[in-house]
């Protein structure tokens, strides 16, 4: 874009051109996030069918469901160290191969334990996702558009997540209505863990059409190509993308790669790190796994039939999907802590009103049963509180630990807090079975308690980055 007087203007270094090539770089990136949505929701639907299959109790059905997130933290804490030493693209393909491996493995278990470990296997890749793909996406991105291009990471997890649910919903049907009836030679919950093989190979094929990180190839040494790219995303004439080319090697600070214990400070970790760790783990804290793990199992429990509470958990997912669409919107508007604000505030009202809900079911022997009234404020307030979280927390946690950190610690700094999430995320999610049967209502009490201690957190700690680059954030 030109002035009256022919002179290029600011927008031409983010014009639309270059906005349309960016956003589908992210999006092709963002695939990841897909199937980290997938791959952590598709086991909704199997739960129950899976306790029947293998005679598990609660103890050990929770651990099966949770040992996905085992993997998560090991996948997360190792793809920053990977993505140092052999570049993002690169982590993006061996994740979508250990997703694809993971997903043939648990479709044809021999026992409970093996399909643990090919859960654990998936949640590897599952944690190499969650680190990468915001890690890319936040270097690639102009720094006007960030916020909604980082957003796409988890718009492609909710999808994931409805299109897991859509799945389960449809090959239950196709089997009579259960998981556990059989469609050909396995049982329907089979076919629903090993379709994740398709979108896995889908995955493999996209990561080959992006390119690098810009500032990884400056990091290792390879800067026309950087310059390249830069100039390809970035737009602008030479001399902008020579300073941004600057930028990025002053932030580096050196050509070093990060290790842990750059991470380091007066109180054992930088505040940014604790900071970032903090953050992740309030976001699992609320018990929005809990939903997605265990919601058809969850509305059983108080008297719902199954296919109708797969049915429900296909509608949750879609208010998921509204509530991110939201947030995509709103977050360089608006700003990353004000939508946290909302979110936690909201949460902890609708988790508060979903535990009175559940402390009117009425239990005769071991069933469980909600009426009409107290059954329409359990699903007003549980989609609710995930409104609130997909219009907040879902999508500015993956956007804030994307940017919030130094260059010179981002790839390490990110792989610690996401750490953090999924080990909080594991606890959670291996405890709720027997909180569950221990006291419904109770369980969703404290998770209340978590939202509203996530509020005055913000307040008093999560600073503003809307607007920055990356080079500018460095505390």
């Amino acid at each position: 874009m030109s002035d009256a007087d022919g002179k290029s203007t600011g927008s031409s270094v983010e014009g639309e051109v270059n906005i349309v090539h960016v956003t589908l770089i992210a999006a092709a990136a963002a695939m990841g996030g897909f199937l980290f949505g997938y791959d952590s929701a598709v086991i909704n639907g199997a739960v129950d069918a899976i306790q029947h299959r293998f005679g598990v109790g609660p103890a050990t059905l929770g651990f099966t469901v949770a040992a996905a997130l085992l993997g998560s933290a090991v996948g997360a804490a190792t793809a920053g160290w990977l993505a140092d030493r052999l570049g993002r693209i690169r982590v993006m393909q061996i994740a979508g191969l250990l997703f694809a491996v993971s997903a043939v493995g648990s479709a044809l278990p021999f026992s409970v334990w093996d399909l643990t470990f090919w859960r654990v296997l998936g949640g590897v890749a599952i944690g190499m996702a969650s680190v990468i793909a915001p890690t890319y996406i936040a270097e690639v991105s102009p720094a006007a558009f960030r916020g909604r291009l980082a957003a796409l990471q988890q718009l492609a997890i909710v999808l994931g997540i409805a299109m897991s649910q859509l799945v389960n919903y449809a090959v239950a049907q196709g089997a009579g209505g259960s998981a556990q009836n059989e469609i050909g030679p396995l049982e329907a919950w089979q076919w629903m863990l090993g379709i994740e093989v398709l979108p896995a190979l889908l995955y493999i094929g996209l990561s080959l059409t992006i390119p690098e990180s810009p500032r990884f190839l400056v990091r290792v040494g390879r800067t026309p190509q950087a310059r390249r790219i830069l100039e390809e995303v970035e737009g602008g004439d030479r001399a902008h993308v020579d300073r941004r080319i600057e930028e990025i090697h002053e932030a580096l600070g050196t050509e070093r790669r990060p290790r842990l214990r750059d991470l380091t400070g007066r109180f054992g970790l930088l505040p940014i790190v604790w900071i970032g760790m903090a953050i992740s783990a309030f976001q699992q804290l609320v018990g929005i796994n809990v939903i997605f793990y265990y919601s058809s199992s969850l509305w059983q429990s108080v008297g719902v039939a199954e296919s109708d509470s797969l049915l429900l958990s296909l509608f949750t997912s879609v208010v998921n999907i509204v509530g991110t669409v939201i947030a995509i919107t709103l977050v360089d508007r608006i700003g990353r802590k004000p939508l946290l604000l909302v979110g936690s505030a909201g949460m902890a009202v609708a988790l508060g009103l979903t535990a009175y809900a559940f402390s009117n079911a009425v239990v005769v022997g071991e069933e469980a049963s909600l009426s009409f009234g107290w059954g329409v404020l359990a699903l007003v307030s549980a989609s609710s509180f995930v409104l609130f979280f997909a219009l907040s927390w879902g999508v500015v946690v993956w956007v804030l630990l994307g940017e919030m950190f130094p260059l010179r610690i981002r790839a390490a700094a990110m792989a610690v807090a996401t750490a953090t999430q999924w080990i909080t995320n594991w606890l959670i999610t291996v405890t709720f079975p027997s909180l569950r049967d221990w006291n419904l209502s109770g369980t969703y009490v404290v998770y209340s308690l978590f939202a509203l201690l996530s509020f005055f957190f913000v307040w008093r700690f999560v600073r503003e980055t809307r607007g920055k680059t990356l080079e500018e954030m460095q505390g």
